[in-house]
């Protein structure tokens, strides 16, 4: 991670929020998922503000380098329709090792749809992954012990 990665950086990206970013694609074959409003859904949301965030780090970063998000506290308070086009304004407010602390907001042009703060860690990808093809590894050996 660059020096240059400090509180006070902000970066703004807006997206418009096609219908497969709406609560019924989340979970179509919950009959009561796929029933709802064709609204911006939630989690969606979270990861657009995730996403902004990673567009902010990207040219802070060292080669090799990425970032996982490892906490959420966002609240969404205005329902969007798909066609509209929701603006997201970040913030690094904290900067604590490899631990990285965003406030981020999103507003759809006509309310302020969610807030909150988003964490995210920088690693090593190459590290990252490797952990990650261990956990595999050990999935598969438990599920093979267990018949399944």
């Amino acid at each position: 991670m660059k020096a240059t990665l400090k509180p006070g950086l902000t970066h703004r990206f807006s997206y418009k929020v096609p219908e497969n970013k709406t609560v019924p694609y989340t979970y179509p074959e919950a009959p009561e998922i796929a029933s709802m409003p064709k609204v911006f859904a939630t989690g969606f949301m979270i990861v657009l503000m995730e996403w902004v965030c990673t567009q902010l780090l990207a040219p802070h970063l060292d080669p090799g380098e990425g970032s996982v998000g490892v906490h959420v506290d966002v609240s969404h308070i205005a329902a969007t329709p798909a066609g509209m086009t929701v603006t997201v304004d970040v913030e690094c407010i904290e900067v604590v090792g490899p631990r990285l602390a965003f406030k981020v907001k999103a507003h759809d042009g006509i309310d302020l749809i969610g807030e909150g703060r988003h964490e995210r860690f920088v690693v090593m990808w190459d590290k990252f992954n490797s952990r990650l093809a261990a956990k595999v590894a050990k999935a598969d050996k438990l599920r093979v012990a267990s018949g399944v």
